[in-house]
């Protein structure tokens, strides 16, 4: 039962993040099976993209090169190959280039959205083939002198091909297979032991640039694998943080406006309750007389005892709440700060005395005086002193410490011998109502509401707050002052020797920093 109560209390708070990073991975995964079914090589559709986008942008950056090389090529076959051979030769290869290079500007320039990917592919694998095919004219129009200069310039156009086609293995492929060919071709013709092993060694050089691509290919989809998955993570930072940032906002504005209704309510919850514990003081006091069964004065002191505890909780939730919705408005004079923390001492001794315990004091009287809010300065030292007493098991001791701060503010140290808090739960017990698991086994009844009190307190005033703590070694809080606080003492008097003592100066009054 009480597993179905917290299933249910769950279902009510909705999806928990790690089913809400379940369903955005099954989401993303469906997406991608989705896209890479209609894909053409079996990638996501933007892979496929990406890909060709590269394929022609490489083969546009390469056409002036590959232009320059044709040239040079006709240039120097031409001490062989007749001058007619060489020009035809060059117009194909040039005019192969350049309904290459035209193909992939036209690809670059239309919007993505309106593109058919499977066109375009097998329209740059036929480009890729035609070009490769007019360059494998060159061993039929050279000379058999002139066969390894052809072969040499084969190697570098293989080379050079499969680096620019390699994000397209089709296309790749493709422009191999005519240069290939080609050179096998000359095993027809010739049968010089060196021309054969030249013919062996250039095919051998072909297919490991094949294989070269082929590795490049899977660089380059690697590459925008890892991309894709940044973006997505990206896109998913940027989701999670404006969810965030909204949900914040929305609980900043629920938790101020409970703070608002809260800080509102001050009369109306207070004013029936302090009939309630008249009249149950006047019932338990007896004060119209005797009750005719003595129970109905154990009954009184009970409702008189709830009341109590019930003004206190509320009289903790308003301040909490005013501090929080910034209503509360200090009353700053000049404070002694021993004289208070001393007081607070003596009030609690009573308390304190009752479970055995000892107060050990160490306050530096000579402090100069304090410019805070005496009511929230004595809350702070009497929230710490009751949270001391309360923790601190019987016979335990409490020390007290007063003093300076290394930078010359006042500091009040509060530490008893309690059971302390473990590491992982001072995020707990700063939080409203939240107690530590060690505190709630030994300790008295609380409201958890103390120390965010002192805090918000200490805040208002500029100070610092320092939670210590460590299981079975008791716990220390520190609650530090400012020493633009610390009101300024009498100047010194200059005494020098060339003024008279009629001269010295005029002590002044001491001011707020």
């Amino acid at each position: 039962m009480a597993d179905l109560t917290v299933e249910m209390v769950q279902r009510g708070r909705g999806p928990s993040s790690q089913e809400v990073a379940k369903r955005r991975g099954i989401a993303r995964e469906m997406r991608s099976v989705r896209e890479r079914l209609t894909s053409t090589s079996g990638l996501e559709r933007a892979f496929d993209y990406e890909l060709l986008r590269l394929y022609a942008q490489y083969r546009v950056g390469a056409g002036i090169p590959l232009l320059l090389l044709a040239l040079v090529i006709a240039a120097a076959s031409s001490i062989w190959v007749p001058g007619v051979k060489v020009a035809v030769w060059s117009a194909g290869a040039l005019c192969a280039g350049a309904l290459m290079t035209l193909s992939c500007h036209r690809f670059l320039r239309q919007a993505p959205e309106s593109l058919s990917l499977r066109r375009w592919s097998r329209l740059f694998i036929a480009a890729e083939f035609g070009q490769s095919l007019a360059w494998a004219m060159l061993l039929l129009v050279a000379v058999p002198e002139a066969r390894t200069f052809a072969l040499f310039g084969l190697v570098i156009v293989a080379a050079v091909t499969t680096m620019l086609a390699a994000t397209v293995p089709a296309a790749a492929l493709s422009g191999l297979l005519p240069l290939m060919l080609a050179t096998l071709s000359l095993l027809l013709f010739t049968r010089d032991m060196d021309m054969m092993l030249l013919v062996v060694m250039t095919v051998a050089s072909q297919l490991f640039f094949a294989g070269l691509a082929h590795r490049l290919y899977a660089s380059a989809v690697g590459t925008l694998q890892s991309r894709a998955e940044k973006d997505a993570i990206f896109t998913e930072l940027e989701q999670a943080k404006a969810n965030s940032d909204e949900a914040r906002r929305r609980a900043e504005e629920a938790n101020l406006a409970k703070s608002r209704f809260l800080a509102t309510m001050s009369h109306e919850l207070r004013t029936p309750l302090n009939a309630i514990l008249g009249f149950s003081e006047v019932m338990k006091n007896e004060v119209f007389g005797v009750h005719t069964a003595p129970a109905y004065r154990e009954y009184a002191n009970d409702i008189h005892d709830s009341g109590m505890h019930l003004l206190n909780l509320i009289n903790e939730i308003l301040d909490l709440s005013r501090i929080e919705a910034g209503r509360y408005d200090l009353t700053e004079e000049a404070v002694q700060l021993a004289h208070t923390v001393e007081e607070c001492r003596h009030m609690m001794t009573l308390r304190a005395r009752s479970k055995g315990q000892t107060f050990t004091s160490l306050i530096d009287d000579s402090l100069p005086r304090l410019w805070a809010d005496e009511r929230a300065l004595r809350q702070i030292v009497l929230n710490l002193l009751s949270n001391a007493v309360k923790f601190t098991p019987p016979g335990g001791e409490i020390t007290i410490k007063v003093g300076w701060t290394s930078s010359g503010g006042q500091y009040v140290s509060v530490k008893d011998s309690g059971p302390g808090i473990p590491e992982d739960e001072l995020g707990t017990v700063m939080s409203s109502f939240g107690r530590g698991s060690l505190a709630i086994k030994t300790a008295e009844q609380g409201s958890g509401l103390g120390l965010p009190i002192v805090k918000g307190l200490v805040d208002l005033h500029g100070g610092g707050f320092q939670l210590k703590s460590k299981p079975r070694e008791g716990t220390e809080v520190i609650v530090t002052f400012p020493a633009s606080r610390g009101m300024d003492t009498l100047p010194a008097l200059d005494l020098t020797e060339d003024k008279a003592p009629a001269e010295a100066p005029r002590p002044r009054r001491a001011r707020a920093a």
